[in-house]
């Protein structure tokens, strides 16, 4: 079996772990403010025979953990949002250490290719000045950032794909909502939307332990794009 460590024992965390073994993953180790405060429970002990990490702890925390993994060769998944701002430094970090990440707003298959089908909506409607544009998304109370990363990269997708016009965003936190995302075109006599649903946070644990195992033993810096096949 391959060996994983989880960094981050939160809701995620626990979800990874749980579902760890249905994916030939070994849990090796589990680490949380408790025991890896500033990074410094990833040690060469901590990841001897460590095949690939999942990161699923704060956006604060990605600064401290990803070098330390980076220094001693381990793959990793990045499941933490808002760190937008270090990104450049980390892919950095990760191309001088050689090894393999996979970051992504959001790991569930539905939502990829919901964020493909956005942008190829966006496309359809970049010539069509007559329609206005938007995102809203909505997640549970706790969730720290907004706009969430999907939010994001749905109007990333949406630019890449050629559309100029404004996007309004919009989010709203409330309950227990595990996330409901739509984006929609609004012209004088019609509206066209689409809205992809999470039902249930596991399929965020499956798509970063899938991403996990196609990570292992590659270079580069990676997206579920990637993973799942989709073209650019």
């Amino acid at each position: 079996m391959m060996r994983l460590l989880i960094v981050g024992y939160g809701r995620m965390g626990k979800l990874v772990d749980q579902l760890s073994g249905s994916y030939g993953f070994e849990v090796a180790g589990r680490l949380d403010i408790d025991n890896n405060r500033g990074g410094l429970g990833i040690t060469k002990e901590q990841l001897r025979n460590v095949d690939v990490a999942i990161d699923f702890s704060t956006a604060d925390a990605i600064s401290d953990n990803l070098p330390r993994l980076a220094e001693h060769g381990v793959n990793l998944v990045v499941g933490t949002t808002g760190w937008l701002d270090q990104e450049e430094a980390m892919r950095r970090l990760a191309a001088d250490a050689g090894i393999g990440v996979v970051a992504a707003a959001n790991f569930s298959l539905g939502v990829n290719l919901f964020l493909a089908l956005s942008a190829r909506a966006a496309e359809l409607f970049r010539s069509r000045e007559e329609f206005g544009a938007w995102i809203h998304e909505t997640h549970h109370a706790a969730k720290l950032d907004a706009p969430s990363g999907t939010a994001l990269a749905m109007k990333h997708s949406m630019t890449q794909s050629g559309y100029t016009g404004t996007v309004d965003m919009a989010s709203s936190r409330v309950g227990s909502a595990p996330g409901t995302h739509t984006v929609g075109f609004d012209g004088p006599v019609e509206t066209v939307t689409l809205t992809h649903t999470t039902r249930d946070r596991s399929t965020f644990a499956r798509g970063a332990l899938e991403a996990a195992r196609w990570v292992r033993g590659r270079q580069g810096w990676f997206s579920m794009h990637d993973v799942i096949g989709l073209k650019p």
